[in-house]
């Protein structure tokens, strides 16, 4: 690291307002630091980013209104959509961003063409924003903030030029030292375009004569659904799914973005765990980018796989389902606790029952008041049990009573019965009642 890279390094890890918790999305500071005026305005649009995303669109529009599509054009889209895909998730992504695993060179190289075909910046453009993005996730420093906004996430960031230093700093002295990563950021647009369009459009022309199709829908199409398939791993993955292992950051894990992203869419277990190289951690979880970097290690391609202990991830997934459980007990009322409830000798139990003046039962040493509850058996439960130790018959002696029963039970304790059951005699009531009395006394 050099010295102006590590005074950057102390200076935002120190000052910057970022390293707070994230901004909430209504107090996240404005994009410019001074107004955007008439003036001013087209200095703060990144033209090429603009003309390209703006335009491929429409030119795909206007190519499958044109175009007849070939079943063997379909094919060669299909399989460079996915040759380009895995360029970028397992190449720029989980390779080289996160440093997940190692690859032959013969490998790496694969992953510069493939990834350079996507049209999705050189390796270098592309791991520096998105170690970025890992480091100072939601806060104004994170290039594409999903706190700005889904659509500011998805694409709008790469329309606006901030200017130097509104991106936070990332670590990227090994990218510097790598000869492909640089070869391929100096020459980036001969492989965008070489690999991109000339080569798929050539491929159709010659091996079929259909250039207008290649063309159209093995390039241009193409590229432009890559662009927006990946474009959901900073937006949709950020607001669609669960909160699996963490909730202070907003990445979600989501079946449906992973179906979108080659694997890419369990991204709150992704920022928990960046250098795991698996973002699905389930085995019928979608994620062929795993896939693919299994079987390359299977041939010897790739090496040196890295996974997160096993009882780190189950903990994480285990203090969440705490977390959870804690907001739902938050609305839930609970009885009374039994030791907080006053104590009742059998005389003083069996007065509260005379002449009908209460309605309470004993079970298990703890009273209930009953009054008013409709027996799903018929009222003549209730009078029945009226001033008795009904526990055999609650537990089971008659009928052995639901989770749900005991619980609508909890609710009605009125107090608990001094030594607990209708097993003393009159004369022991009397001398525990007097014995209660003393200590009352005493307490007093």
């Amino acid at each position: 690291m050099s010295v102006t890279e590590t005074k950057n390094f102390v200076a935002d890890f120190t000052k910057s307002e970022s390293r707070k918790a994230p901004f909430p999305k209504d107090q996240m500071p404005p994009l410019f630091d001074t107004p955007t005026t008439i003036h001013n305005w087209y200095k703060r649009v990144r033209w090429v980013y603009a003309i390209i995303l703006s335009v491929f669109p429409f030119i795909s529009i206007y190519g499958a209104l044109t175009t007849e599509l070939h079943t063997k054009t379909l094919i060669l889209g299909v399989v460079t959509y996915f040759l380009t895909a895995l360029g970028v998730t397992a190449g720029y992504h989980r390779m080289w961003a996160h440093r997940a695993y190692q690859a032959t060179p013969l490998l790496k190289l694969i992953y510069a063409v493939c990834g350079g075909a996507s049209s999705q910046g050189s390796i270098y453009w592309w791991v520096r924003d998105h170690r970025s993005h890992h480091r100072w996730t939601d806060t104004d420093k994170d290039p594409y903030s999903a706190q700005r906004g889904f659509f500011y996430s998805h694409i709008g960031w790469l329309y606006v030029d901030r200017g130097k230093g509104k991106t936070g700093f990332a670590d990227i002295a090994d990218l510097k030292s790598d000869k492909l990563i640089m070869f391929q950021n100096k020459y980036y647009a001969l492989f965008a375009i070489v690999f991109g369009f000339v080569v798929p459009t050539l491929i159709a022309g010659y091996g079929w004569n259909d250039f207008r199709g290649g063309f159209f829908y093995a390039s241009v199409a193409r590229t432009t659904l890559l662009h927006h398939a990946t474009f959901c791993v900073n937006s949709l993955a950020h607001y669609l799914g669960d909160d699996t292992f963490d909730d202070h950051h907003s990445p979600r894990d989501s079946w449906i973005t992973a179906l979108v992203t080659m694997g890419e869419g369990y991204h709150n277990f992704h920022h928990q765990f960046p250098q795991d190289y698996r973002n699905a951690i389930v085995f019928y979880q979608y994620d062929p980018t795993k896939w693919l970097i299994k079987f390359l290690e299977f041939i010897g391609m790739a090496y040196d796989l890295k996974t997160f202990p096993t009882n780190e991830i189950a903990k994480g997934r285990f203090q969440m389902q705490e977390k959870r459980i804690e907001e739902l007990r938050r609305d839930i009322k609970f009885p009374r606790p039994i030791k907080h409830l006053p104590v009742y000798t059998w005389k003083e139990f069996q007065s509260k029952v005379q002449d009908d003046k209460e309605a309470w039962i004993l079970i298990e040493g703890v009273l209930y008041d009953i009054k008013g509850f409709a027996h799903p058996g018929g009222e003549k439960y209730i009078q029945a049990s009226v001033g008795k130790d009904v526990t055999s018959s609650f537990n089971g002696g008659v009928y052995s009573h639901s989770n749900g029963a005991r619980n609508v039970l909890s609710m009605m304790r009125v107090g608990v019965l001094l030594n607990g059951m209708e097993v003393m005699s009159n004369i022991e009531a009397e001398v525990d009642e007097l014995v209660l009395g003393k200590s009352n006394k005493k307490d007093l």
